[in-house]
């Protein structure tokens, strides 16, 4: 393919993305009011206000914490405030751009896999940008487009190492390249550490017969990674005394209890979501392109080669066994999809081409022609369903945590402490001093976690006036001591939204609530 038609096929990618983005969008508009499908983007917009307005890194204003999981995407949020964007679709435009380099990426990481297959460039790149998972996380204010995206912009630049003919400088930039999105891959999202671990340990036995050419590939990898990852590292310990994000752990603790569930049982939980969407078409695909490669490359190539579906893997098992939370339809592993789609469509494109010969059967030519077939329609139904998913879903986060969060703002004094479960749109548009029940900016919550004397205790402590739950909530904090707690904690305000409500409680310390 010439620079030219490479540019050519990159703006069409790039347009993709950003129509089916701003399709999310208007769908949201249309259904009720644009804004986000979970509470979490409201975080994120908190630190970038924070950062562009105040220069600190804060949730609440001028109170340094680590409770942004992604620095790296709340730098390009806050770049939309210093530029008085509007932040819905600032945030969409990140989403957009993030999903057409993704799409860019994918193609180009399809063509160095399965060499000489027609068109699977083209077809890689339109299934990324019509997955729904993938449109839905663009357009959600969250940093999963922009993690997902650097996935495949790690892969793709590791397997361009399988080209035996560069020279020693040649591997020194393409070490450097990878050590510098490897870095922006940890500052997206922590476990980028466990991609950028299996990309080392994939891609050096392919350069072991090219001992220079290695060791300038390592050296360009650390250097560039150490230098490129060190403002993540040292903001993250001046904030939170620790080398990565403290909501990681925060979240680990919260759902420590499914973990009793069983690893099988977790995995399938976690698999489930990306099941819902035209991928599923692909399987057939993922398993013969996996085993195509496995039989056309050398013994020393194969990890590298089949990288991206491990990954896809790995990613799924990581959370099954750290973090079983498969809630927002998988939004913890929806960064498995684009390199499953990578392997798919590949194998697909290629089982299509080599099945649907006149010399084979007419039973094989016909499956071959249906699973393609089914491909061409699953994706972009999906991708239209999936806009009403998402307006359904921010509508959900409107009805009740905005609408809980505005109130709070009209009725609440500013000086009063909350005690909050879900902070983000609190935090955005309350603006009040915040206890942080889930951990996320106020850790020393942590160990307290299912220990309702304790985290009661801590309430009193700190003189915290009101507090703000959802009923699923209420019963994890505080299981038996409802009657207790109902005494000291009265229930001011309901939203009445769809999820059974955000209560809102304001603590009287005589224990008498008004009827």
């Amino acid at each position: 393919m010439t620079s030219t038609e490479l540019r050519r096929r990159d703006a069409f990618f790039a347009v993709l993305a950003l129509i089916g983005t701003a399709g999310y969008l208007l769908a949201a508009q249309f259904g009720g009011g644009l804004g986000f499908p979970l509470d979490d983007a409201w975080i994120h917009q908190t630190y970038a206000r924070n950062l562009a307005q105040t220069g600190t890194w804060s949730f609440v204003a001028g109170v340094p914490s680590g409770g942004s999981t992604s620095p790296l995407y709340t730098l390009l949020l806050a770049l939309g405030y210093a530029l008085s964007a509007p932040y819905v679709w600032w945030s969409a435009v990140l989403g957009a751009a993030t999903l057409a380099l993704m799409a860019m990426f994918g193609a180009r990481l399809a063509e160095r896999l399965f060499e000489g297959v027609r068109g699977v460039g083209w077809w890689t790149g339109i299934a990324l940008c019509l997955a729904w998972h993938l449109l839905w996380s663009a357009a959600s204010g969250m940093e999963t487009a922009l993690f997902a995206a650097l996935i495949v912009i790690a892969c793709e630049v590791a397997a361009r190492q399988l080209q035996a003919d560069l020279s020693a400088r040649a591997r020194l930039l393409g070490g450097a390249a990878l050590g510098a999105v490897c870095a922006a891959l940890i500052a997206a999202r922590p476990e980028g550490v466990l991609l950028a671990g299996m990309i080392g340990v994939a891609t050096l036995p392919v350069l072991t017969q090219d001992r220079r050419g290695a060791a300038a590939w390592l050296i360009g990898v650390l250097a560039s990674g150490a230098v490129c990852l060190a403002p993540y590292l040292l903001l993250n310990l001046s904030v939170s005394g620790s080398l990565l994000p403290n909501t990681f752990s925060a979240k680990q603790a919260q759902f420590a209890p499914l973990l009793a569930r069983g690893f099988l049982t977790n995995f399938a939980a976690m698999l489930t979501p990306l099941l819902a969407g035209g991928q599923i078409a692909l399987s057939v695909g993922a398993l013969y392109g996996a085993i195509w490669l496995w039989r056309r490359r050398e013994p020393i190539q194969r990890a590298l080669v089949l990288l991206p579906l491990i990954w896809s893997l790995a990613l799924i098992v990581l959370y099954a066994v750290r973090l079983p939370a498969n809630y927002q339809h998988g939004r913890y592993v929806i960064p498995a999809l684009p390199t499953f789609i990578v392997i798919g469509v590949g194998g697909t494109v290629l089982l299509s081409q080599t099945f649907t010969a006149r010399r084979r059967a007419i039973l094989t030519r016909l499956a071959a022609r249906s699973l393609v077939t089914l491909c061409f329609v699953l994706f972009p139904l999906f991708a239209l369903i999936g806009a009403g998913v998402f307006a359904e879903d921010v509508q959900l986060i409107n009805s009740e945590m905005v609408a809980a969060a505005l109130w709070l703002r009209a009725n609440v004094p500013p000086e009063e402490l909350l005690a909050v479960h879900d902070i983000g749109a609190v935090g955005f548009f309350a603006n009040r001093p915040i206890l942080d029940v889930a951990g996320l900016v106020t850790p020393e919550i942590v160990p307290l976690f299912y220990q309702p004397e304790a985290l009661y205790a801590l309430m009193r402590e700190r003189d915290v006036r009101w507090l703000m739950l959802m009923p699923d909530q209420w019963a994890w904090l505080w299981q038996d001591r409802a009657e207790t707690f109902g005494r000291y904690f009265c229930r001011i305000h309901d939203t009445g939204g769809r999820m059974g409500g955000t209560h809102i409680y304001r603590f009287e310390p005589s224990g008498n609530c008004p009827v």
